[in-house]
Protein backbone atom coordinates (compact mmCIF):
# COMPACT_ATOMS: atom_id res chain seq x y z
CA UNK A 1 0.00 0.00 0.00
CA UNK A 2 1.36 3.37 -0.99
CA UNK A 3 1.46 6.31 1.47
CA UNK A 4 -1.13 8.09 -0.65
CA UNK A 5 -3.52 5.16 -0.10
CA UNK A 6 -3.29 5.62 3.67
CA UNK A 7 -3.97 9.33 3.29
CA UNK A 8 -7.00 8.55 1.13
CA UNK A 9 -8.36 6.22 3.86
CA UNK A 10 -7.88 8.93 6.48
CA UNK A 11 -9.70 11.48 4.30
CA UNK A 12 -12.80 9.36 3.63
CA UNK A 13 -16.00 11.20 4.36
CA UNK A 14 -14.75 14.59 3.28
CA UNK A 15 -13.44 16.35 0.18
CA UNK A 16 -10.11 15.02 -1.12
CA UNK A 17 -7.20 17.36 -1.83
CA UNK A 18 -6.17 17.76 -5.45
CA UNK A 19 -3.13 15.48 -5.14
CA UNK A 20 -5.15 12.70 -3.52
CA UNK A 21 -7.90 13.09 -6.10
CA UNK A 22 -5.35 12.60 -8.86
CA UNK A 23 -4.02 9.55 -7.02
CA UNK A 24 -7.50 8.04 -6.72
CA UNK A 25 -7.96 8.49 -10.46
CA UNK A 26 -4.86 6.33 -11.11
CA UNK A 27 -5.21 3.78 -8.25
CA UNK A 28 -7.80 1.04 -8.73
CA UNK A 29 -7.89 0.06 -5.02
CA UNK A 30 -8.49 3.62 -3.86
CA UNK A 31 -11.09 4.18 -6.55
CA UNK A 32 -13.04 1.11 -5.35
CA UNK A 33 -12.65 2.19 -1.74
CA UNK A 34 -13.95 5.72 -2.36
CA UNK A 35 -16.79 4.47 -4.56
CA UNK A 36 -17.95 1.95 -1.96
CA UNK A 37 -17.78 4.51 0.83
CA UNK A 38 -19.82 7.01 -1.19
CA UNK A 39 -22.45 4.37 -1.94
CA UNK A 40 -22.78 3.50 1.74
CA UNK A 41 -22.98 7.14 2.76
CA UNK A 42 -25.69 7.96 0.22
CA UNK A 43 -28.19 5.54 1.84
CA UNK A 44 -30.97 3.65 0.07
CA UNK A 45 -32.69 5.25 -2.88
CA UNK A 46 -36.20 6.51 -2.16
CA UNK A 47 -38.89 4.05 -3.14
CA UNK A 48 -41.71 5.42 -5.23
CA UNK A 49 -44.96 3.49 -5.24
CA UNK A 50 -45.99 1.82 -8.47
CA UNK A 51 -48.68 3.63 -10.44
CA UNK A 52 -51.04 0.63 -10.14
CA UNK A 53 -50.70 0.60 -6.36
CA UNK A 54 -51.48 4.30 -6.25
CA UNK A 55 -54.59 3.76 -8.38
CA UNK A 56 -55.77 0.86 -6.21
CA UNK A 57 -55.20 2.86 -3.03
CA UNK A 58 -57.10 5.84 -4.40
CA UNK A 59 -59.97 3.62 -5.52
CA UNK A 60 -60.19 2.06 -2.07
CA UNK A 61 -60.22 5.49 -0.41
CA UNK A 62 -62.95 6.69 -2.78
CA UNK A 63 -65.07 3.62 -2.02
CA UNK A 64 -64.63 4.08 1.72
CA UNK A 65 -65.61 7.72 1.51
CA UNK A 66 -68.70 6.89 -0.56
CA UNK A 67 -69.76 4.00 1.71
CA UNK A 68 -68.21 4.52 5.14
CA UNK A 69 -70.51 1.95 6.76
CA UNK A 70 -70.88 -1.59 5.39
CA UNK A 71 -74.35 -2.86 4.51
CA UNK A 72 -75.54 -5.44 7.06
CA UNK A 73 -75.33 -8.91 5.51
CA UNK A 74 -78.73 -9.93 6.86
CA UNK A 75 -80.44 -7.42 4.56
CA UNK A 76 -79.25 -9.42 1.57
CA UNK A 77 -80.50 -12.58 3.27
CA UNK A 78 -83.93 -11.02 3.76
CA UNK A 79 -84.03 -9.97 0.10
CA UNK A 80 -83.21 -13.51 -1.03
CA UNK A 81 -85.76 -15.07 1.32
CA UNK A 82 -88.37 -12.57 0.07
CA UNK A 83 -87.74 -13.74 -3.51
CA UNK A 84 -88.04 -17.37 -2.39
CA UNK A 85 -91.30 -16.62 -0.57
CA UNK A 86 -92.79 -14.81 -3.56
CA UNK A 87 -92.00 -17.66 -5.96
CA UNK A 88 -93.10 -20.33 -3.49
CA UNK A 89 -96.33 -18.55 -2.57
CA UNK A 90 -97.23 -17.78 -6.17
CA UNK A 91 -96.59 -21.35 -7.30
CA UNK A 92 -98.54 -22.87 -4.42
CA UNK A 93 -101.50 -20.56 -5.05
CA UNK A 94 -101.50 -21.35 -8.77
CA UNK A 95 -101.04 -25.11 -8.50
CA UNK A 96 -103.26 -25.48 -5.45
CA UNK A 97 -106.11 -23.28 -6.58
CA UNK A 98 -108.51 -26.18 -6.04
CA UNK A 99 -107.43 -26.32 -2.41
CA UNK A 100 -105.88 -29.79 -2.55
CA UNK A 101 -102.37 -31.20 -2.22
CA UNK A 102 -101.45 -33.46 -5.13
CA UNK A 103 -99.11 -35.67 -3.13
CA UNK A 104 -101.11 -38.73 -2.06
CA UNK A 105 -98.63 -39.94 0.57
CA UNK A 106 -99.66 -39.89 4.21
CA UNK A 107 -100.04 -36.35 5.63
CA UNK A 108 -97.34 -37.00 8.22
CA UNK A 109 -94.80 -38.02 5.56
CA UNK A 110 -95.74 -35.09 3.35
CA UNK A 111 -95.31 -32.68 6.26
CA UNK A 112 -91.96 -34.11 7.40
CA UNK A 113 -90.44 -34.02 3.91
CA UNK A 114 -91.80 -30.50 3.33
CA UNK A 115 -90.33 -29.23 6.62
CA UNK A 116 -86.91 -30.75 5.87
CA UNK A 117 -86.90 -29.22 2.41
CA UNK A 118 -87.95 -25.85 3.82
CA UNK A 119 -85.15 -26.00 6.38
CA UNK A 120 -82.66 -26.66 3.59
CA UNK A 121 -84.01 -23.71 1.59
CA UNK A 122 -83.59 -21.30 4.50
CA UNK A 123 -80.37 -22.84 5.82
CA UNK A 124 -78.76 -22.87 2.38
CA UNK A 125 -79.51 -19.18 1.93
CA UNK A 126 -78.00 -18.46 5.36
CA UNK A 127 -74.83 -20.45 4.61
CA UNK A 128 -74.47 -18.76 1.22
CA UNK A 129 -74.66 -15.18 2.48
CA UNK A 130 -73.71 -15.11 6.17
CA UNK A 131 -70.10 -14.05 6.95
CA UNK A 132 -68.12 -16.99 8.27
CA UNK A 133 -65.00 -16.78 10.42
CA UNK A 134 -64.21 -20.41 9.84
CA UNK A 135 -63.92 -22.39 6.63
CA UNK A 136 -67.30 -23.67 5.50
CA UNK A 137 -67.67 -27.44 5.49
CA UNK A 138 -68.35 -29.28 2.26
CA UNK A 139 -69.40 -32.30 4.33
CA UNK A 140 -72.18 -30.36 6.07
CA UNK A 141 -73.67 -29.11 2.80
CA UNK A 142 -73.35 -32.54 1.18
CA UNK A 143 -74.99 -34.29 4.15
CA UNK A 144 -77.92 -31.86 4.04
CA UNK A 145 -78.37 -32.47 0.31
CA UNK A 146 -78.24 -36.25 0.72
CA UNK A 147 -80.71 -36.15 3.60
CA UNK A 148 -83.26 -34.11 1.63
CA UNK A 149 -82.79 -36.22 -1.50
CA UNK A 150 -83.30 -39.44 0.47
CA UNK A 151 -86.46 -38.21 2.18
CA UNK A 152 -87.85 -36.97 -1.14
CA UNK A 153 -87.37 -40.37 -2.79
CA UNK A 154 -88.30 -42.59 0.15
CA UNK A 155 -91.30 -40.45 1.13
CA UNK A 156 -93.14 -40.97 -2.13
CA UNK A 157 -96.61 -42.48 -2.33
CA UNK A 158 -95.59 -45.11 -4.88
CA UNK A 159 -98.46 -44.20 -7.21
CA UNK A 160 -98.14 -43.61 -10.93
CA UNK A 161 -100.81 -41.39 -12.48
CA UNK A 162 -99.40 -40.43 -15.87
CA UNK A 163 -97.14 -42.17 -18.42
CA UNK A 164 -93.55 -42.11 -17.10
CA UNK A 165 -92.08 -39.93 -19.83
CA UNK A 166 -94.92 -37.41 -19.75
CA UNK A 167 -94.74 -37.02 -15.99
CA UNK A 168 -90.96 -36.71 -16.03
CA UNK A 169 -90.92 -34.00 -18.71
CA UNK A 170 -93.65 -31.98 -17.03
CA UNK A 171 -91.99 -32.01 -13.63
CA UNK A 172 -88.51 -31.29 -14.99
CA UNK A 173 -89.81 -28.34 -16.98
CA UNK A 174 -91.76 -27.00 -14.01
CA UNK A 175 -88.76 -27.32 -11.70
CA UNK A 176 -86.44 -25.47 -14.06
CA UNK A 177 -88.99 -22.73 -14.73
CA UNK A 178 -89.63 -22.11 -11.03
CA UNK A 179 -85.89 -22.05 -10.29
CA UNK A 180 -84.96 -19.26 -12.72
CA UNK A 181 -85.83 -16.30 -10.48
CA UNK A 182 -84.47 -17.75 -7.18
CA UNK A 183 -81.21 -18.79 -8.85
CA UNK A 184 -80.79 -15.40 -10.52
CA UNK A 185 -81.33 -13.57 -7.22
CA UNK A 186 -78.90 -15.85 -5.39
CA UNK A 187 -76.18 -15.39 -8.03
CA UNK A 188 -76.53 -11.61 -8.02
CA UNK A 189 -76.13 -11.49 -4.24
CA UNK A 190 -73.22 -13.96 -4.30
CA UNK A 191 -71.29 -11.65 -6.63
CA UNK A 192 -71.05 -9.11 -3.81
CA UNK A 193 -68.36 -11.25 -2.19
CA UNK A 194 -65.46 -13.41 -3.32
CA UNK A 195 -66.27 -16.68 -5.08
CA UNK A 196 -66.38 -19.68 -2.78
CA UNK A 197 -67.62 -22.96 -4.32
CA UNK A 198 -69.25 -24.21 -1.13
CA UNK A 199 -71.28 -21.01 -0.79
CA UNK A 200 -72.35 -21.24 -4.44
CA UNK A 201 -73.40 -24.86 -3.93
CA UNK A 202 -75.42 -23.99 -0.84
CA UNK A 203 -77.09 -21.15 -2.73
CA UNK A 204 -77.90 -23.44 -5.66
CA UNK A 205 -79.40 -26.14 -3.47
CA UNK A 206 -81.40 -23.51 -1.61
CA UNK A 207 -82.71 -21.69 -4.69
CA UNK A 208 -83.64 -24.84 -6.60
CA UNK A 209 -85.12 -26.25 -3.40
CA UNK A 210 -88.03 -23.82 -3.76
CA UNK A 211 -89.19 -25.64 -6.91
CA UNK A 212 -88.43 -29.01 -5.29
CA UNK A 213 -90.77 -28.13 -2.41
CA UNK A 214 -93.55 -27.07 -4.81
CA UNK A 215 -93.29 -30.34 -6.74
CA UNK A 216 -93.25 -32.35 -3.54
CA UNK A 217 -96.57 -30.87 -2.46
CA UNK A 218 -98.44 -30.89 -5.77
CA UNK A 219 -96.97 -33.63 -7.97
CA UNK A 220 -99.30 -36.68 -7.99
CA UNK A 221 -96.53 -39.06 -9.07
CA UNK A 222 -94.96 -41.00 -6.23
CA UNK A 223 -92.77 -43.72 -7.75
CA UNK A 224 -89.10 -43.90 -6.86
CA UNK A 225 -88.08 -43.64 -10.50
CA UNK A 226 -90.11 -40.49 -11.06
CA UNK A 227 -89.02 -38.77 -7.86
CA UNK A 228 -85.37 -39.57 -8.52
CA UNK A 229 -85.20 -38.63 -12.22
CA UNK A 230 -87.75 -35.78 -12.37
CA UNK A 231 -87.38 -34.16 -8.93
CA UNK A 232 -84.06 -34.90 -7.24
CA UNK A 233 -81.64 -35.15 -10.18
CA UNK A 234 -82.77 -31.85 -11.78
CA UNK A 235 -82.48 -30.21 -8.36
CA UNK A 236 -78.87 -31.39 -8.00
CA UNK A 237 -78.14 -30.43 -11.61
CA UNK A 238 -79.41 -26.89 -11.04
CA UNK A 239 -77.21 -26.58 -7.95
CA UNK A 240 -74.19 -27.64 -10.00
CA UNK A 241 -75.09 -25.12 -12.71
CA UNK A 242 -75.22 -22.42 -10.03
CA UNK A 243 -71.63 -23.22 -8.99
CA UNK A 244 -70.45 -23.20 -12.61
CA UNK A 245 -72.18 -19.92 -13.48
CA UNK A 246 -70.95 -18.20 -10.29
CA UNK A 247 -67.37 -19.22 -11.07
CA UNK A 248 -67.64 -17.37 -14.40
CA UNK A 249 -69.19 -14.19 -12.99
CA UNK A 250 -66.99 -11.29 -11.80
CA UNK A 251 -66.93 -10.47 -8.09
CA UNK A 252 -67.76 -6.93 -7.03
CA UNK A 253 -65.78 -7.45 -3.84
CA UNK A 254 -63.13 -9.93 -2.71
CA UNK A 255 -64.11 -9.93 0.93
CA UNK A 256 -64.60 -13.44 2.36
Amino acid sequence: MKPECSRVMDSLGGPLPADLASHVATCEDCRSLVGGFDALGAGPAPVTPAPRLDAARQRALDELSAHPKPTPWWRELLVLLAVYTAVLGGALLFMGRNGQVGNSASPMVVAVVAVLTLVLVGGGAFVALAPARRRLSWALVAMAAVAVAATQVLGGSGQQVRPPMEGMLRCMGMEMMLSVLPLAAALVLLCRSAFQPVRALAAGLSAAGVALLVLHLHCPEGTVRHLLTAHVLPWLLLAGVAVLVRSRLPSRSHAP
